[in-house]
């Protein structure tokens, strides 16, 4: 029994080692997110796979169509008006007739180069599109750091708040058994204390929400917790946003979607060029041996064939090839036309987030957290009422996060314009 007894509590104490290992915080900076997103993303991983096959379909677009043989006119028995020939082997085969030809297709009018000049645009279009994932991915990954970075201050910040409160009900306590203050101003601070845990609540579910994201895209363990240990800043660059025309050509020469439309437009012109190949017919070079059924009891021939071009010229196949060049000459035009709107659009809203942020004074947020003090420090001292107290308390809270909102606004529209551009800032 003794020995039960210890071997459970060895398995409890291994269990609970386990379960702490499994839920411990990983630390990690925003550039070994980017990092390790770069190694890990599965759906990054799974689309280079996609540049891997259209590499094969060119390996397989260079090789020579195999040579078809055929043996035929195999006769297992004789008659008696077989005629007897020189023996195949030792004295079998005086009566035996075989007939064997071998047949090669040679593609004409440069259809085989020309298919292989398709999959190699294939190739370059799968690489353009594993840069346009990519391009998508990392703005999603950066905007989904950057609202676990607000998420991460808001939570200091109400922590604070509910560890001040929480103590000031301690002796609040204490004040309402003597009879020093009424037990309405007490239940005034517990509900304060009850609000701020109900919004940490809400900010602790929208950062659990947000760190689910972020785990999909760095193929991390579900039980994984992770703290972003950047602080929140706005992005320190210097843009000129009167020149936007400069901009706009710089995105359509960048981004990974406009040269996937491009590729794509390349390809249905390569595609046109090789179904007209198509109408002109290929060649089957044959050679043949008879022993026995012809002329000569040992006979060698030579043939070709091909189809001829009465019917069918491939019009049907030419036409839609020609409309699918018609169709992404005008998806391109409206892809540039989009992006060239999406480029004005980015711009404007990272010129008024940053005018928003530069209002803000830079010892504003420091000039908040001091005020905060000195009034907790006189409501202590009874100078301040608690309804100036906790009407004070909610306008520090509220700030705080309209500034925690204007720097993640501004980071996110950053990455916005980043992203119609195509390129880092």
């Amino acid at each position: 029994m003794k020995r039960y007894l210890i071997t459970l509590t060895a398995l409890l104490f291994g269990a609970l080692f386990v379960q702490a290992q499994n839920t411990q915080p990983l630390s990690i900076s925003k550039k070994e997110a980017e990092t390790l997103f770069l190694k890990q993303n599965l759906q990054l991983l799974a689309t280079h796979l996609d540049i891997s096959q259209a590499e094969a379909q060119v390996i397989q677009a260079k090789l020579w169509p195999n040579p078809t043989l055929s043996i035929s006119e195999i006769n297992l028995w004789s008659n008696s008006s077989s005629e007897e020939m020189p023996a195949l082997y030792r004295n079998w085969g005086k009566t035996s007739q075989i007939g064997i030809e071998i047949e090669q297709l040679i593609q004409t009018s440069g259809k085989r180069r020309k298919n292989i000049a398709l999959q190699k645009m294939e190739v370059e279009g799968k690489k353009l599109q594993f840069q346009e994932v990519l391009q998508n991915l990392k703005l999603e990954l950066r905007n989904t750091l950057t609202d676990v970075q607000q998420y991460q201050e808001q939570q200091k910040i109400y922590e604070a708040q509910i560890e001040s409160t929480t103590n000031l009900l301690k002796s609040y306590q204490n004040q309402l058994v003597e009879g020093n203050i009424s037990k309405s101003e007490f239940i005034r601070l517990k509900a304060s204390e009850m609000s701020f845990r109900k919004q940490l609540l809400e900010i602790q579910q929208s950062c659990s929400e947000s760190q689910k994201d972020l785990k999909i895209m760095l193929n991390l363990p579900a039980e994984t917790t992770l703290y972003i240990t950047d602080e929140l800043h706005a992005p320190k660059v210097s843009i000129n946003f009167d020149d936007i025309d400069t901009w706009t050509a710089e995105a359509l020469h960048n981004r990974a979607d406009i040269l996937v439309a491009k590729n794509t437009e390349a390809q249905a012109i390569q595609k046109h060029l090789l179904e007209r190949a198509m109408r002109v017919p290929d060649v089957t070079l044959s050679a043949n041996y008879d022993r026995g059924g012809n002329i000569m009891r040992d006979f060698v021939g030579l043939g070709i064939s091909f189809e001829l071009p009465l019917f069918n010229l491939n019009k049907g196949n030419i036409k839609e090839a020609q409309i699918e060049i018609d169709k992404t000459r005008l998806e391109l035009e409206q892809k540039s036309n989009s992006l060239s709107n999406e480029v004005v659009q980015a711009l404007r809203n990272y010129q008024q987030s940053k005018a928003m942020y530069e209002q803000v004074e830079s010892d504003y947020e420091e000039s908040l957290d001091t005020l905060l003090e000195s009034y907790l420090k006189n409501f202590k001292l009874r100078n301040t009422s608690m309804i100036e107290y906790l009407d004070f308390v909610e306008a520090y809270l509220d700030n705080k996060n309209i500034l925690l909102e204007t720097k993640k606004d501004l980071n996110h529209h950053f990455e916005s314009l980043q992203y119609a551009l195509g390129k880092e800032l």
